[in-house]
């Protein structure tokens, strides 16, 4: 086990910045306002991060090979270099948001296909089927995560790579899904070095992969490069939360988002994530989206 204090700059909201990073809502691995945990694969092996808010500092224990590459991150990963104090919106809807937000700071995972296989995942279906097939194929193929508490690694793209898209099939996952995120375990390598390259390069070079699109780029920047202005053109909700919340419109396309979202450029993604993590709800019409029962067709 290993041990590092980190000290912050500012007000801290340990829940709310961790819940922006997509940090999966794994069963043992609660998230609440001074305590987190977090299972993942680093380049050095597998690792588990507790962090604690204590006396306005964060407490962060590791274990596992991968216990010291995560800790020396581990200030990325919290946003301890996040600067929203620097967001100074004009008056409405967002700068009240942004006040009450108050310690919610944007930070990094630096791991690139941790981010994108829930994102994936997510192309095209319900946030309850989504999150549902993520967690039964990390309980299928994740390995058992260091440390004190009983969670689990999310698999690796060694281990997705090798599998058939039949044998997602189980878990909810139609071929084309599939297909897609055992290409971008096969192609991981060049894919974790984005988070070295240029914004647009970056991009690019997650672009390049078959099934990756600006959608899924977005949120994976976001989550794992750290892009504070990501903002994921092609969202079947997103452009009806933001018409709704900044114009009063009920309806909208990815156009008029990102219209509403220019006065904001630079910060549309702490934008997006207020508005998401906000009681404003745009209204709905018509019937809720069945969920599909993949597994038996």
């Amino acid at each position: 086990m290993s041990t590092r204090l980190i000290p912050l700059p500012g007000p801290f909201d340990l829940r709310r910045t961790m819940v922006a990073l997509g940090t999966p809502a794994l069963e043992g691995a609660p998230v609440t306002p001074t305590e987190a945990w977090r299972a993942t694969s680093t380049p050095e092996g597998p690792a588990t991060l507790q962090l604690r808010l204590v006396s306005g500092r964060v407490e962060a224990e590791a274990w596992g090979s991968g216990a010291d590459w995560l800790l020396e991150r581990t200030p990325d990963l919290i946003g301890a270099d996040d600067q929203p104090e620097a967001f100074d919106p004009p008056p409405g809807v967002v700068r009240d948001l942004h006040r009450r937000s108050g310690g919610l700071r944007l930070g990094k995972t630096g791991r690139v296909f941790e981010a994108v296989m829930p994102t994936v995942l997510a192309q095209l279906v319900t946030g309850v089927e989504s999150k549902r097939s993520y967690r039964r194929v990390v309980a299928a193929y994740g390995s058992p995560a260091p440390g004190p508490r009983e969670l689990k690694v999310p698999p690796t793209p060694d281990v997705i790579a090798q599998l058939d898209y039949s044998e997602l099939h189980r878990f909810g996952v139609e071929r084309k899904r599939a297909s897609i995120l055992i290409e971008v375990a096969r192609r991981a390598k060049r894919l974790e070095e984005a988070v070295d390259l240029p914004r647009d390069e970056a991009y690019r070079r997650l672009q390049a992969v078959r099934g990756v699109g600006p959608w899924t780029a977005a949120y994976a920047m976001g989550i794992a490069w750290g892009d504070r202005d990501a903002v994921p053109v092609g969202d079947y909700n997103l452009p009806n939360l933001v018409s709704w919340a900044l114009a009063n419109e009920p309806r909208g396309d990815d156009q008029r988002m990102l219209e509403l979202l220019e006065p904001y450029r630079g910060h549309r993604r702490r934008v997006l994530v207020l508005l998401k993590g906000s009681p404003i709800k745009e209204p709905r019409y018509g019937p809720r989206v069945a969920l599909r029962d993949i597994e038996s067709t």
